[in-house]
């Protein structure tokens, strides 16, 4: 007996696991609309300050200084993240059809994190010329929070559905909704009241890839920053570097609408162009560990220990019990071995110049050895240019009332004549 041919059934593939996605990225509190993308990015900026605190604190920063830098650093940044999206992106408000006015829905959602960056450093280079901080001493600090701030926000786009890659079978493939365009922030029903999903996933959580990259390389930076201690902004360059290599690859797997040149997206070329940026700074740069001490206050005068916690600049360096302490108005860079001489004794380290001056002091400190050594006279500016003959005479006409005020001088200080009676 013949067996009828079994015919063959075609099965759609099965995917193990997907990770889903919200189908509501929105909530009303009364006539409020609460945007989840919106606390993220709050939850992301809380996350920078606190690190960038802890960071700055630690380096000599007056308490809370984060704060109005956030302040300056968040607004220019959400002005940039906005400006850098619809320049990128004109069509969408200018092209046809377009809204010009819409440029400013910033709820609609759209902003650049390229010009985020990039305007979160003017606002915080802003803000620290107003506390008197040099703002290399800031970045360096802030480099490993900024990205654990993106890594924040980047969940927002997993409430929006949005910002994901190709069709992958990889078991954290991401289940994606249509979203709703006249409702923002809900995701598509079908007749049964269900979310509708995107066709052809489950799809690569590009958004994921690159939260998970940022954490990384937050701690590459703080492992890189404590091995080496990098100063003079070489810290954030180090984050911008690496943040960039990241950018690169993930947006290449990036499907969503962007614009191109020669067919490749707009952000890959970017992330080209700024990581070649970091590296000529990261290389031409030097500088050590960078710390603060405040320029203002008064040098030399040993502050009290404990009168002002951990942070020295708040202590009160009057010399006067019951005296509120004089915040210092303005900070400078000192290395690490000066501030911790400074913890200890609360002494203001002197302000040194740069390496060829401090040759240069020391070859004028020596000047007056020789000429003591010479001519035998420590407190005559002009025994250098005598003949020698006497040690004190000269050949002007006034050398007589000259060699009057030595002689005081000299009984002053008890006929020694290597004592100085002038400041030098």
């Amino acid at each position: 007996m013949t067996r009828p041919a079994l015919a063959a059934v075609a099965c759609a593939p099965v995917t193990i696991a997907a990770i889903p996605s919200p189908s509501t990225a929105v909530w009303q509190l009364g006539p409020i609309p609460v945007r989840a993308y919106a606390l993220c990015i709050i939850l992301g900026i809380a996350v920078a300050c606190a690190v960038t605190e802890v960071r700055l604190r630690r380096r000599g920063g007056p308490q809370w200084a984060v704060l109005d830098i956030a302040l300056w650093a968040v607004l220019f940044g959400m002005v940039g993240a906005r400006l850098y999206h619809v320049i990128t992106s004109p069509q969408d408000y200018f092209g046809e059809g377009g809204e010009p006015i819409r440029a400013l829905y910033i709820w609609e959602g759209g902003l650049g994190i390229w010009g985020a960056v990039a305007g979160g450093v003017l606002g915080g280079w802003l803000a620290a010329r107003q506390l008197g901080i040099p703002f290399t001493v800031v970045a360096d600090a802030a480099a490993p929070g900024l990205p654990l701030a993106q890594a924040v926000g980047r969940i927002g786009n997993w409430f929006n559905n949005e910002l994901y890659g190709g069709h992958t079978d990889l078991p954290w493939g991401l289940d994606v909704h249509q979203m709703d365009p006249d409702n923002p922030g809900e995701a598509l029903k079908d007749q049964n009241g269900d979310p509708i999903l995107e066709p052809g996933g489950p799809f690569h959580p590009t958004f994921l890839y690159e939260a998970l990259w940022n954490v990384g390389v937050a701690g590459l930076v703080i492992w890189a920053d404590r091995k080496w201690k990098f100063g003079k902004g070489r810290a954030f360059a180090l984050y911008v570097m690496a943040y960039t290599v990241g950018r690169f690859w993930i947006e290449l797997m990036r499907t969503d609408e962007a614009n191109k040149i020669l067919g490749v997206r707009l952000n890959v070329f970017t992330s080209v162009v700024v990581f070649l940026g970091a590296l000529i700074y990261f290389l031409r740069v030097r500088g050590s560990q960078e710390f603060l001490v405040p320029v203002d206050a008064p040098v030399g005068v040993v502050a009290p220990v404990g009168a002002g916690g951990a942070d020295v600049s708040q202590r009160d360096v009057s010399g006067e019990s019951g005296t509120a302490a004089r915040k210092p108005q303005r900070y400078r860079a000192v290395t690490e071995e000066q501030y911790r001489a400074y913890q200890e004794t609360g002494v203001v380290p002197e302000e040194k110049g740069d390496l060829l001056d401090d040759f240069a002091d020391d070859d004028v400190e020596d000047e007056p050895d020789d000429d003591v050594a010479s001519d035998g006279v420590g407190d005559d500016p002009d025994a250098g240019s005598n003949d020698g003959s006497d040690g004190g005479e000269t050949s002007d006409e006034e050398s007589d009332d000259e060699s009057d005020t030595d002689a005081r001088g000299r009984a002053d200080n008890g006929g020694d004549p290597a004592v100085s009676t002038g400041d030098r």
